[in-house]
């Protein structure tokens, strides 16, 4: 609609001053937040000289703009110099917005559109509701507002809300609105619980206080009485949506604000509170025995610490960012104070923190909602109580609303070891432990002393709990979060919340120790024989299970120190295992698990296994089938405990190869392992697959290649080398290549072969052609042949780590084809795409570089270790080439950010790097083509 063009003029003398009332403490004077009276003098001055409404307007928003500009810059000054101070910081921008809104309204209402005597109906009330309703304001938050009306709105009103509207819009507030009459209200609120949530909220600004205080009444009297049970379920089931929406709390990029046991948890129990007992304030649910004085202390703490992190991410990124990026995790944390300590990075010490905080809320939520189900919630359906009978619950427990709860406290307690029996009964019965034995249990943690550690019926509870009732993530969860597994085995708090500072782990170090001893229950009971066919058949024909899940148990215990967590966590497993009950022979296996636990997978991952000496290292470590079988279990799992997608076929064909390998060495001897027995059996099994080839053909066949060569390749691959070879024979051109694309399923990869005429550098062309096409490379094998061929395979994946899709393969191969022809220029056109996400660049990668004559009978071993980025294998087998070495096999292994590259290698004149001056000559080229590399990324 058009605004009238001239408004009658209101003696400007007589503005009247606004009053503004904080909500509570804020973060500096409210004159610096919000000057009301200099704000009034200066839209008097510039009405002064003008009656046009379009330039009162814009005289207006020039005022509010700089007292808005002046007001967030003393906010953020304040919490920049107490960055831990949420609550007033989120009255203060409460306080400038509510300044801001209630001169604007003044302005529309009396000086654009005055009205010398309104009628019944020209009257309007505007409310804030929402998150802007009760106070809590974050730098970026929406400002959502109800204009309230008697009746049918008005021209007048209409006009008084556009103007308005306007003036906001115009300080680039983001601004939600609704017009409404009070009967508007009370229908839309009974059909739409996120309005009736919103109403909930709503809080008085300016205009007829009467219309504020009708609506009050008239939703508590109508709406909300007699729906409580209502509105409860459906905050529950929002919950619950948007917890599976988020992921669990240890996701380790949490959303501050939606994520589980994040700030809209805490809203929840607020919003549920005040919908049945009417409070304003979380404290009055002490009086009204819902919380303790304790418990309502963890909720203020969570609550400001929370808000706290959402104001910095808000004020970091000038924008409504709720998640807690990596890149974001490393500016919060600076922000607010952190500094690195004992070989952990400021950001993982602050992250620690805040996965703690989020646990304390799941804690709070979960007390706050049982108390409420006994007067509030539905019981079971009768049918599904009749159906599913429970056993009984042991003398000195009783069952209350279907949980198990301490039939008396004093007597309970009387017996220490009951801290322990209660999670055992938990297990046994199946039921979920009601919240009062949860706080009894968490005020009396000081009862677990020396003495019960060491005493063997607490032993023999700890160990059942994982061994006996076939579901021990459930007890040890709850364990953890409740303090009890850090009061049994103290030596586990230093790892409760611990985050690591990387893109490969999913989870905090406690939670993915849980999820590891989750995958091995699933092991166990047989729900991952397909998936997991080998691990499933170990424990099948039996193994330790006392010894695989203590190791589980404490594999990752001395994370976080500046040792290696490895070595560290062995001599912490030596204490630890007896005072769990093992005997010695259990111990010392437990202890050489935890020492060794990453063995199987850096020997699968980062070298070539088909390499006889990598299987006879491995052997002689290992020593037994026995305990090659539990450390193969411990892998799997650990290496699935990591994050939902971190497991594939490719990691899991690598383990298998592996195990059969040293399985087979172990029993039969280690001369099985030499080449040439290989080699002889992968001629044969060829001939037999080529029975239509002449004669002729299969002895130039069998005779082309070195031994490598028929260890190092499957039996699919050396076929396709042959016909790939064959072609080129007959095609006669010397300049001729073949070049073949495979899905290969078994490996979850893509199987690209090269076949050409041998010339240096050709395996770094390929490198950069795949690397041009964005595929990234898993392992790459090159072979040169006796009669002057080379015979380059690489297994290749694409952004999501799976192989390529069919349709795409011809346009892979004709790109591919291009580059090699030297019609695509890899360095120059990688330029552009070898870059680093910025989400990515807060994480420090150092450069280690290893030289290892020892790993492989005929090759040196290049073990670069750096960060991963999509032209880095191209770099370094350039930099290779450049300096004459010859590239026989490469290895890559990723994590996350991270990435191994192992290149086996000889020099020009097939010997192995064994002088000291060419091996750090190579490094040399090698870091300065990594460094240059990564300021290209950056840039």
């Amino acid at each position: 609609m058009t605004l009238p063009h001239k408004a009658s003029l209101a003696p400007v003398s007589d503005r009247p001053a606004l009053t503004l009332t904080p909500k509570g403490e804020l973060i500096c004077s409210a004159e610096d937040i919000f000057d009301s009276a200099a704000v009034m003098a200066d839209l008097s001055e510039a009405f002064e000289n003008t009656a046009d409404n379009s330039a009162r307007r814009s005289e207006t928003v020039r005022v509010l703009r700089a007292a808005q500009k002046a007001g967030r810059q003393a906010i953020a000054d304040a919490f920049a110099q107490r960055p831990f101070d949420a609550r007033p910081l989120t009255h203060s921008y409460t306080y400038l917005t509510d300044g801001l809104v209630c001169t604007a309204m003044q302005v529309a209402s009396q000086d654009l559109h005055p009205l010398a005597t309104p009628t019944q109906g020209e009257r309007i009330a505007v409310l804030a509701v929402g998150g802007y309703g009760r106070g809590e304001m974050a730098p970026s938050s929406d400002v959502d507002l109800l204009f309230l009306t008697p009746y049918k709105i008005t021209a007048w009103a209409e006009s008084v809300i556009e103007s308005m509207l306007y003036i906001l819009w115009d300080l680039r507030l983001k601004v939600g609105h609704s017009s409404r009459t009070i009967k508007d209200c009370l229908r839309l609120g009974a059909e739409d619980f996120t309005i009736r949530t919103a109403m909930l909220e709503q809080r008085y600004l300016a205009g007829e206080t009467t219309l504020s205080d009708e609506l009050n009444t008239r939703l508590r009297d109508e709406l909300f009485k007699g729906s409580e049970r209502a509105f409860i379920e459906a905050k529950l089931q929002e919950r619950d949506e948007r917890h599976q929406k988020q992921g669990q709390r240890y996701m380790v990029e949490p959303n501050v604000k939606e994520g589980k046991g994040g700030l809209r948890d805490l809203q929840s129990l607020y919003w549920i509170a005040k919908y049945i007992y009417g409070v304003q304030d979380v404290a009055e649910l002490v009086p009204l025995g819902l919380f303790t004085p304790d418990e309502f202390n963890t909720f203020v703490q969570a609550e400001d610490f929370l808000w706290a992190v959402r104001s910095h991410l808000h004020l970091v990124t000038g924008r409504a960012t709720e998640q807690l990026t990596f890149d974001m995790q490393v500016e919060v944390a600076e922000r607010m104070g952190y500094e690195d300590r004992a070989g952990r990075r400021a950001v993982e010490v602050f992250m620690q923190r805040y996965f703690r905080e989020a646990t304390k809320v799941g804690e709070l939520t979960r007390i706050f909602l049982t108390k409420l189900e006994a007067t509030h919630m539905k019981g079971a359906p009768l049918l599904e109580r009749i159906f599913r009978r429970r056993p009984k619950a042991k003398p000195g427990y009783k069952v209350v609303h279907g949980r198990l709860d301490v039939a008396n406290a004093e007597t309970f307690l009387a017996d220490k070891l009951n801290l322990l029996r209660l999670f055992e009964e938990g297990l046994r019965t199946g039921m979920l432990i009601h919240p009062d034995a949860m706080r009894l249990v968490t005020a009396n943690l000081n009862l677990i002393d020396d003495d019960m550690r060491e005493d063997k019926e607490a032993q023999r509870i700890f160990l059942d709990l994982m061994l006996k009732h076939g579901n021990p993530e459930r007890a040890l969860r709850r364990m953890n979060e409740l303090g009890v597994l850090s009061a049994f085995i103290p030596e586990f708090e230093h790892i409760v919340a611990m985050m690591q500072f990387n893109m490969y782990h999913s989870y905090t170090v406690d939670e993915h120790t849980i999820q590891c001893i989750v995958n091995l229950a699933q092991i166990e009971r047989g729900e991952l024989i397909e998936s997991l066919p080998l691990a499933s058949s170990i424990l099948k024909k039996g193994v330790n299970r006392k010894v695989l899940y203590v190791a589980l148990l404490i594999h990752d215990i001395a994370k976080g120190r500046p040792e290696d967590h490895s070595i560290l966590g062995a001599q912490l497993a030596r204490k630890i295992a007896p005072r769990l009950g093992l005997n010695k022979a259990d111990a010392e296996t437990v202890e050489w698990l935890v020492r060794y636990h990453l063995l199987m997978s850096d020997m699968a991952q980062k070298r070539d296994i088909s390499d006889p000496r990598t299987v006879r290292d491995f052997a002689k470590a290992v020593k037994t089938v026995k305990r090659l079988d539990l450390l193969t279990v411990l892998t799997v799992c650990d290496i699935r405990g990591v994050g939902p997608d971190t497991w594939n076929n490719w990691k899991a064909t690598l383990l298998r190869a592996l195990h059969a390998e040293t399985k087979r060495a172990l029993e039969t001897g280690m001369e099985d392992l030499n080449r040439a027995n290989r080699g002889a059996e992968a001629k044969k099994t060829l001939r037999a697959e080529l029975a239509d080839w002449s004669k002729a053909d299969l002895k130039t066949e069998t005779g082309r290649h070195y031994d490598p060569y028929w260890q190092g390749l499957n039996l699919s691959t050396h076929v396709e080398f042959a016909e790939m070879l064959q072609a080129l024979d007959r095609s006669g051109d010397a300049g001729a290549m073949e070049i073949r694309l495979q899905p290969d399923e078994d490996r979850d990869a893509t199987r690209a072969c090269f076949a050409m005429g041998d010339h240096p550098g050709i395996f770094a062309r390929i490198a950069g052609a795949l690397a041009l096409v964005g595929a990234n490379v898993v392992d790459a094998r090159s072979y040169t042949t006796k009669d002057g061929y080379v015979t380059d395979a690489f297994w290749i994946q694409d952004a999501d780590g799976r192989p390529f899709e069919a349709s795409r393969l011809p346009r892979l191969t004709q790109m591919i084809h291009k580059t090699l022809k030297g019609e695509v220029v890899a360095r120059d056109a990688l330029k552009s795409r070898d870059k680093i996400k910025k989400r990515e660049r807060a994480f420090n990668v150092p450069t280690h570089i290893i030289f290892d004559n020892d790993g492989s009978e005929i090759y040196t071993i290049i073990e670069v270790d750096t960060r991963d980025r999509p032209g880095l294998l191209y770099d370094l087998a350039r930099t290779l080439a450049a300096a004459n070495v010859y590239v026989a096999n490469a290895v890559i292994a990723t994590y996350g950010e991270q990435v191994v590259d192992t290149f086996y290698v000889k020099d020009m004149f097939g010997l192995k790097y064994h002088s000291e001056s060419k091996q750090r000559g190579l490094e040399a080229k090698l870091r300065k083509a990594i460094t240059e590399g990564a300021e290209r990324a950056e840039s």
